[in-house]
């Protein structure tokens, strides 16, 4: 997995490419934990994911936990595969997509 990351005046924007699976999850948690603090708006960009597995919806989780006490977070360009994923697991009503 690609992440790009994108910072602007207390926004942060990751960009994902690839595969959000046990393998990679923990490079993203990673990248969160050193990036996040003082952050106001978190996007996650999934235009380039191709798939998204239960640790990569642990660390989505984990990161809107965070956001819920400083800020907000959102979702943007979910393609129908894993938009399928977000609404079976109820992640939908959880997480803001857009």
């Amino acid at each position: 997995m690609k992440i790009e990351k994108i910072t602007n005046e207390g926004e942060l924007e990751l960009k994902l490419e690839g595969r959000l699976d046990t393998t990679t999850a923990p490079l993203l948690e990673a990248e969160l934990k050193k990036s996040i603090d003082g952050v106001a708006v978190l996007i996650f960009d999934f235009s380039e994911l191709a798939y998204l597995s239960s640790a990569g919806l642990r660390v989505l989780l984990t990161a809107q936990k965070v956001m819920n006490k400083q800020g907000s977070m959102c979702i943007k360009h979910v393609n129908d595969t894993i938009m399928e994923i977000f609404e079976v697991t109820g992640f939908a009503d959880i997480l803001t997509i857009e």
